[in-house]
């Protein structure tokens, strides 16, 4: 192949690892087509075309959002969880939900999603609650908020059964009906319905007949006896799924005893299943109790890497019953994670930023469109930190945010000294 030439930007000086040289990042065409060291000849710049030096600041690939809910985001304006109790906040979301338009619904979303862009995230996967009492809204103005977005950031749609769904009858249809409209995953939450293992029957065959992965809320507790997640793993194997299937939460393994968590661990990997721990709503939702919870409903980070399970990070929900924190910032959650799951060490905290790049991409099935390298869509962020050890303890602000090649954010922190 001939040398091309004629690059549209180049990113000069970039770390885009701990241990290796500065890189210029020349983009053509909203792609990478050299990623090389600072100092070898870089592609010549197109007529027109510009220069940025990053003078060593960090460059991640952009964030990858792997679980949010973007049509419950700001409820907690509305009304908030005073109680901490996941009872209360699927009751709360419920009352509430029976008043929402769909334009209520598109103007939260989006909302959400610009605090998303500001802070870096190129890519998410969307909770759309699909049910009678919302019907079909929610998936209406998440399509026409990908369709009005998608040069901004990719979304894929999880068709998720919030409130069961023999539990709410007509719920499976209305479901069929939104896969068919554009829904990418079949969701689930088989706590929250009659049957847990006739909800995960229905979630599966639907998956298979429309040839989709699934991502399920699961064992979302502090009781070491929720243990579905042995039948979603036997399940995934049956059908084919490995690698296709996430589930968010799986709290209840933090739990557990060592023995059990071991064996379950090893049927998580054999099934191919990614693990999403959703810090800012585990930790404010479970561990309650009249004495202190041994755990803090957190599942076991460390030991899922270890086994070598794919595990990513999200933000779940942005300001609602079920979390009433959340800045659409997954450096944030990064942070909190590492404190909750033991990980903020020196010796750790460096696999964070995986969490939500290439493990969140490789969670949605991207990781072949996805990372620094020839080839690769341009989607990148600039921090405004040069210590590749600080990108989670320091929380740099997020100089630029980078999709296809064009700047959507540039951000720019300042303190003025009055002593």
């Amino acid at each position: 192949m001939e040398p091309m030439s004629g690059a549209e930007v180049v990113f000069r000086r970039a770390r885009v690892d701990a241990d290796g040289p500065l890189v210029d990042l020349a983009i053509r065409d909203g792609k990478f087509f050299s990623v090389g060291p600072n100092g070898e000849k870089a592609p010549e710049p197109a007529p027109g075309s510009e220069m940025v030096d990053l003078d060593g600041r960090v460059v991640l690939p952009g964030f990858v959002e792997s679980h949010i809910h973007l049509d419950k985001a700001f409820l907690e304006e509305r009304r908030p969880n005073l109680t901490g109790s996941l009872q209360d906040a699927i009751a709360i979301t419920l009352d509430l939900k029976a008043s929402v338009t769909k334009e209520d619904i598109r103007a939260r979303s989006e909302r959400a999603l610009r605090l998303l862009l500001r802070h870096g995230t190129t890519r998410i996967r969307a909770q759309v609650e699909v049910d009678p009492i919302v019907g079909l809204k929610g998936m209406e103005a998440t399509l026409e908020l990908k369709e009005a977005c998608r040069d901004q950031v990719g979304i894929q749609i999880v068709v998720f059964p919030q409130e069961g769904i023999e539990q709410q009858p007509g719920t499976e249809a209305l479901m069929r009906e939104a896969m068919r409209m554009g829904g990418d995953l079949v969701g689930g939450v088989p706590y929250n319905d009659h049957d847990a293992e006739r909800h995960l029957d229905i979630v599966f065959d639907m998956a298979v007949e429309f040839g989709c992965g699934v991502d399920l809320h699961l064992d979302f507790s502090d009781d070491p006896e929720d243990r579905c997640i042995e039948s979603v793993a036997r399940r995934t194997v049956a059908a084919g799924l490995q690698g296709r299937v996430a589930v968010g939460h799986l709290t209840s393994l933090g739990s557990m005893d060592d023995e059990v968590a071991s064996r379950i661990i090893g049927q998580i990997v054999e099934a191919g299943i990614t693990v999403i721990p959703l810090p800012a709503t585990d930790l404010f939702l479970n561990g309650h109790g009249e004495r202190p919870a041994r755990h803090r409903g957190l599942t076991r980070v460390r030991e899922l890497l270890t086994a070598g399970v794919n595990v990513a990070v999200a933000s779940n929900n942005i300001r609602n019953a079920f979390t009433p924190s959340g800045n659409g910032d997954l450096l944030e959650i990064g942070l909190l994670l590492a404190h909750a799951a033991h990980m903020s060490g020196a010796a750790e905290r460096g696999v964070i930023p995986e969490l939500f790049t290439h493990h969140a991409a490789r969670a949605l099935g991207v990781e072949d469109a996805y990372g620094i390298a020839p080839g690769k869509p341009a989607d990148f962020v600039v921090l405004e930190e040069k210590n590749w050890d600080g990108i989670i303890i320091d929380q740099p602000e997020k100089r630029f945010v980078v999709k296809n090649g064009r700047v959507l954010a540039e951000n720019v922190s300042e303190t003025r000294w009055h002593v």
